[in-house]
Formats: C-alpha cells, sequence, structure tokens
C-alpha cells in the first residue's frame, strides 16, 4: 500500500497517495490488535505465535478485508485506467521474459515479464498447502503491467485471507515449549518464503553453538534494481521514474 502511494506520487496523481496510505491503516489496526504495535510488531516466535488472536478478531478482519476489497476495485477507476497513468507507463522499460530471468528478477517484476513463478504454490511452506493461492501473471513487461500486478495481489490477499481465516484451527497450542538455548550443529541451511516484493531468502551457517555463524539475507528489493540500468536504456528522462519505481523497490530493504 505504501508503494502504491508513493508511486502516485512519482506520477503527480496526489489521490493515488493519499487513498492507499488511508486505506493501509486497515491493516496496521489488524496488527496493533494482534500485536500491540502499529509498525514494529513481532507476533511469530520459535513454536508458534507470541499471543492468541483477541477477542472477535475474526470478525474484525472479514469486515476490515470485505471493506478493502471494494476500496481497491475503485483503484481502477482513477488510477489504472487513467489516460494519463497508461500514456506514462504502457512500452516504457520494457523487460523480456528472458532478461527478466536472467537478471534473477522477483516478485511482481518477474510475474509481469509472464513468468509463473510464486513460492506460495511452487515451493509452498506453512499453510499454502491447504490454500487455493491464484498467482496473477502479465505478460507485458512494461512499467504498467509491473505496477497493476500489485494492485492483482490485493484481490488474492483478500481471498486468502478469507480463506485462512475459514480454515484456522479453532483450538490447539499457540506457542509450543521448546527446549532453551538449542545448537544448531555444524551444519548450513538456506530457506526462502515470499514475501510482499518477491523472494526472500535466508541463509544460515551454524558452529554448534545456540547463536548462528553466519547470516546472510537475499532480499528482493536488491535484486529487482539490478534490472533498472538495462530498462533506461533508451528511455526518455521523464520516464526515470515511471520505470525505477515500478520494479516494486523500497530503499530501506535493499540498503541493509
Amino acid at each position: 500500500m505504501y508503494w502504491l502511494g508513493i508511486y502516485g506520487i512519482f506520477l503527480g496523481h496526489s489521490t493515488m497517495f493519499m487513498w492507499p496510505i488511508g486505506d493501509r491503516e486497515l491493516f496496521i489496526d489488524l496488527l496493533e490488535k494482534m500485536t500491540g504495535a502499529r509498525v514494529t510488531h513481532a507476533y511469530f516466535v520459535p513454536g508458534g505465535v507470541r499471543n492468541d488472536l483477541p477477542a472477535n478478531f475474526e470478525d474484525v478482519c472479514l469486515r476490515q478485508v470485505n471493506y478493502f476489497e471494494k476500496r481497491i476495485k475503485e483503484y481502477a477507476d482513477i488510477f489504472y485506467n487513467n489516460p494519463i497513468l497508461i500514456h506514462r507507463t504502457e512500452n516504457t522499460g520494457v523487460l523480456s521474459r528472458e532478461d527478466a530471468i536472467r537478471l534473477g528478477t522477483t516478485g511482481s517484476v518477474l510475474r509481469a515479464s509472464g513468468v509463473d513463478f510464486d513460492l506460495r504454490t511452487k515451493e509452498p511452506y506453512d499453510a499454502y498447502e491447504e490454500l487455493n493461492v491464484n498467482i496473477p501473471v502479465l505478460k507485458e513487461g512494461d512499467s504498467y503491467a509491473r505496477s497493476k500486478i500489485p494492485w492483482l495481489d490485493m484481490f488474492e490477499s483478500c481471498n486468502i485471507i478469507r480463506e485462512a481465516l475459514e480454515k484456522m484451527p479453532k483450538s490447539g497450542a499457540v506457542r509450543t515449549k521448546l527446549k532453551p538455548n538449542p545448537k544448531g550443529g555444524d551444519v548450513s541451511v538456506y530457506k526462502r518464503t515470499e514475501s510482499g516484493r518477491g523472494s526472500l531468502g535466508c541463509y544460515i551457517v551454524s558452529k554448534n553453538k545456540p547463536e548462528p555463524y553466519r547470516l546472510k539475507l537475499s532480499v528482493p528489493s536488491f535484486r529487482n534494481l539490478i534490472a533498472l540500468p538495462y530498462l533506461l536504456k533508451g528511455e526518455k528522462l521523464g520516464n526515470m521514474p515511471a520505470v525505477y519505481w515500478s520494479l516494486n523497490y523500497w530503499p530501506v530493504e535493499a540498503d541493509r
């Protein structure tokens, strides 16, 4: 939501900044109910989650999601069907399917170039094997397609939340008690999950101690930014903001 709002600013569309930023509060409020924090929330812990959900959380969450789904439909009227936006983003910064794979792009950038890849379906983890996840894919590979994939993801996220609420266990352990300070052994492991911007990888090396010997993160913003010099070749300087921010890039994430 924050990314979409800033994209509106980049394209001179102030309304498209205010709407997503305002609607973002719906989910910040939900996170606050779950964790007590609005931004620096920490809910998942080894063995489960920190606390059980508050009373009536499912009803509140479903009400927020239903309202949000109506709101994002309105985004098309003022933004995605806006002729000025279309003129500035269609056929600009075109990334072919082959180049998207070769450059190692991920998330919405990869799927906007016609590559049907998402870890939630290709390498399902947690409860994703139990959910019906339909990943949106476009084939144009331009700035418009890259900006539209996150919007389509919002609709699918609403469907995922509804199904998860319906299938969520109503009883059972919230947080399993673990052995304190377990030693990891002399091993290394690499795991990745699908974040809001793409594949997020974590490489850990253990040397028979409770703490990691080495930790390296592979974040999608850094990987997607690699494509920027290729996309800007031959483009007009005025198209640079539309191409740059269509990469679903977040500077704080990329600069670790």
